[in-house]
């Protein structure tokens, strides 16, 4: 039939109550601050009393689906076959209000 019996017959671990009690103190610190990372949220359980490894957190943080918000690498790089275009207020001077209106009419790119 080409179904191994092990997926048949697993059945998941419920999560223990240390483990939803560290997931709840992480979900607070993420939402207070979500540019830590694994390591700085590890640090931040210790001092809160709770002895965990970055690793650890890393694994609950992946199952809760939250990850640091940073900048990702290679966001600025301009895409081949997009035009350029010259930035037209450079060199003037602008004085008073209501002198230059701007507006972004750009479209999102459509994640893959």
């Amino acid at each position: 039939m080409g179904i191994s019996r092990g997926s048949v017959y697993y059945l998941s671990k419920p999560v223990s109550e240390c483990d939803l009690n560290i997931m709840r103190r992480l979900d607070k610190l993420h939402l207070k601050h979500p540019l830590m990372g694994a390591r700085q949220l590890r640090d931040q359980l210790n001092r809160q009393g709770i002895p965990i490894g970055r690793k650890r957190v890393k694994i609950l943080m992946t199952k809760m689906g939250i990850e640091a918000v940073y900048c990702k690498p290679h966001t600025s790089q301009k895409m081949p076959g997009h035009e350029t275009y010259p930035y037209l207020l450079r060199g003037m001077t602008i004085h008073r209000a209501n002198q230059v209106w701007a507006l972004d009419i750009s479209v999102p790119q459509q994640a893959a």
